[in-house]
């Protein structure tokens, strides 16, 4: 841990071989991100390692790259895939790409449906809304679902108590419930 935590230090005084160090030491830990974010994202036609591709660059082009402590990297990372993986969607969705057209294919000429990426979007647009309503719970969905820290972390790197994170949770996710059920 010591040694991330050190070469985001690194980075951020302007050492560019520190970030090349980061994510060599950091990549299978990166790459089970891009793993969950797919799998939560449904049936997207990227993989792993395309996802992991396209955020690091993201993330090398960004002048944030360089988060203070090895979680809050981890979940700057995560929130960049989040990104990726809805922009891809949005992109796949577009009229010049069919307009949301279902593509066919063997298994869906034969009946099977294929599952809606459209989630993806939504819960994206669901966030946005939060974010407008109350930003301190927006931040919290994203710290805790796609950041992966528990309530106490939270808690330590938004600057309030435990409960109060317990709160924003509850009514973040009663938020997103009822906007995401319309």
């Amino acid at each position: 841990m010591g040694d991330v935590t050190q070469l985001l230090g690194e980075m951020s005084r302007g050492d560019s071989a520190a970030r090349e160090r980061l994510f060599g030491l950091v990549y299978g830990e990166l790459m089970g991100l891009a793993r969950g974010h797919l799998s939560r994202a449904g049936t997207v036609s990227l993989d792993p390692s395309a996802l992991l591709h396209e955020a690091s660059l993201r993330l090398l082009e960004s002048e944030r790259v360089a988060p203070a402590s090895r979680k809050l990297f981890f979940g700057y990372a995560s929130a960049v895939m989040r990104n990726v993986v809805v922009d891809y969607v949005r992109a796949r969705s577009a009229s010049k790409r069919g307009g949301g057209e279902r593509p066919v294919t063997l298994d869906t000429a034969h009946g099977l449906e294929m599952p809606e990426h459209q989630s993806v979007v939504d819960l994206d647009e669901a966030l946005a809304a939060l974010e407008r309503v109350d930003a301190r719970a927006s931040r919290v969905v994203t710290l805790r679902y796609f950041g992966g820290l528990n309530e106490a972390e939270v808690a330590e790197h938004l600057s309030v108590s435990v409960p109060t994170v317990k709160r924003d949770w509850r009514k973040a996710r009663a938020f997103l419930f009822d906007y995401l059920g319309r």
